[in-house]
């Protein structure tokens, strides 16, 4: 469910109620709520033990600037949405090993304080959620690293009398450290997200080779302390160049992902998707291209606002990935329209992923400032290259962009679908909000297509015998479709879809 807050502010201050975190779902708020006791919790348990030391307070200064430096370096850069990846365990890290361990329970809201300050505002819940998961890591990895160590050994003495004992000890704590933060943040990511890969998020091959460089230079960080301080005058510009490294792979992720939904762009889209065609034909393979477009989306921003269209666009995209699988290809074209491409996909299997999308997005619960629901539904148009058969990616983009014109003429909310052997056939929602009008211009054009078919009776599936309930004979896609039946329809027939920028 979203809502978009609301915010009243009370002599200066917003009134409880008002506070932001309510707007999200009651499995998160208690997710956040838990995790934000339990940290303030072992924070309390530690102060009541904690003994003042100048030296260890001297360390905690020196490993502090530097995470000040740290942030204000990303603050040059800004703070992108959604999940941070950051370098600032290679300061934090070496006060698990090195300090008591209120250092190091305190220093993640210390931190994101100053992030709040001084980089970028969200809302407050979001940063004390961030600091809470990344103390309760430094906290177990703290208790693993003890448990060891000797009893009552002094750590950083312990280091050179069995060093590989040691750093043992601290790779284990450092590997709790990422685990437990992982599950925390990715727990909250998926219940604010429900369709959205957390593999994908933070546990690609990128990230996970940035995240384990960092806690290798923060061990290296640590042991160096143990002979001087002066090591974090060596270790800043390492630590710099790394945090540069990341943010060129933030970078990279941006120039091919749309900023608005975090699919593929429209160029990286098409580039990837000409390579999985060209393998597809080469390897007689099975393959489908499905165009999706939002249905009456210009209402919906004309009533509601553009903040709720992009939150439709958002969860459109969401549901997409959500249930797409890892090697398919999900992009925005532009605007309300989005394209899929399914590699490994006879035309029975990319009708129906294809119809299981549109019906999730049909029950999407999306809903205004004043609770009043969004109704959302896509019209898809498939064009399916059985294998064996030999096309280009324009050809089955335009195909798909036929079957979505009709879709779209036939009352919306449906799929329709092209198979290089079947020809033209269509699913459409058990109930639609309007009688559906016959197709303007007979729909999709070309020597053997199919005529308009006759709306059903029971208003329930628009299909063949052979189509209906969604049920294929797998030799029904035999034979091969006609070429030009692939052609783009005659103009003033062409569907909603941007695919010209694909047409040749």
């Amino acid at each position: 469910m979203v809502r978009a807050p609301s915010t009243v502010f009370h002599h200066g201050w917003p009134r409880l109620r008002d506070w932001p975190i309510w707007t999200e779902s009651r499995p998160l708020i208690t997710l956040l709520l838990a995790v934000a006791c339990g940290y303030v919790g072992w924070i309390a348990f530690y102060a009541v033990r904690f003994h003042f030391h100048p030296d260890n307070l001297a360390l905690f200064a020196a490993l502090l600037g530097c995470v000040a430096f740290s942030v204000e370096m990303s603050r040059r850069s800004s703070e992108p949405d959604g999940v941070v990846k950051d370098v600032y365990a290679v300061w934090e890290l070496p006060m698990v090993f090195l300090l008591p361990g209120l250092y190091a329970l305190m220093v993640p809201a210390i931190r994101l304080t100053l992030s709040q300050w001084r980089v970028r505002k969200v809302p407050a819940y979001r940063r004390v959620y961030t600091a809470a998961t990344i103390g309760i890591g430094y906290g177990c990895a703290r208790l693993i690293f003890k448990s060891v160590l000797p009893a009552n050994c002094d750590p950083r003495a312990y280091l050179w009398s069995d060093t590989t004992m040691w750093l043992a000890a601290a790779g284990a704590g450092a590997i709790a450290q990422w685990a437990i933060n992982q599950a925390l943040i990715g727990s909250a990511f998926k219940l604010a997200n429900p369709h959205a890969r957390i593999r994908d998020v933070l546990f690609g091959r990128e990230s996970v080779h940035n995240d384990a460089t960092e806690l290798c230079a923060a061990l290296l960080v640590a042991v160096g302390l143990t002979i001087s301080s002066l090591t974090l005058i060596i270790a800043l510009p390492l630590a710099t160049l790394l945090q540069r490294s990341f943010r060129h792979a933030r970078l990279l992720s941006e120039a091919r992902e749309d900023s608005k939904t975090g699919l593929l762009n429209a160029a990286t889209w098409e580039r990837e998707a000409v390579a999985e065609v060209a393998r597809a034909v080469r390897t007689s393979s099975p393959l489908a291209v499905a165009l999706l477009d939002l249905d009456r989306f210009k209402q919906i921003n004309d009533t509601h606002g553009h903040l709720i269209g992009d939150e439709v666009l958002r969860h459109v995209a969401n549901t997409m990935t959500g249930l797409l699988r890892e090697y398919d290809l999900a992009g925005r074209f532009g605007g309300e329209e989005f394209v899929m491409l399914l590699p490994q996909t006879r035309a029975p299997d990319a009708f129906k992923i294809a119809d299981r999308v549109r019906a999730h997005i049909a029950r999407l619960p999306i809903f205004t400032t004043g609770n009043e629901p969004v109704s959302v539904s896509v019209s898809i148009g498939v064009a399916a290259l059985d294998a064996g058969s030999s096309r280009e990616l324009t050809e089955l983009l335009a195909a798909a962009d036929a079957a979505l014109y009709r879709a779209k003429a036939s009352g919306r909310n449906q799929v329709q679908m092209i198979s290089t052997s079947r020809g033209l056939s269509a699913v459409r929602s058990p109930v639609d909000d309007e009688p559906a009008p016959a197709p303007v211009g007979g729909g999709f054009r070309g020597p053997g297509a199919l005529p308009p078919e006759p709306e059903p009776d029971d208003g329930n599936l628009g299909l063949d015998d052979e189509f209906a309930d969604e049920q294929f004979a797998d030799d029904e896609f035999g034979e091969e479709f006609p070429a030009d039946e692939f052609q783009v329809p005659e103009e003033g027939t062409a569907s909603t879809a941007t695919t010209s920028a694909f047409a040749v």
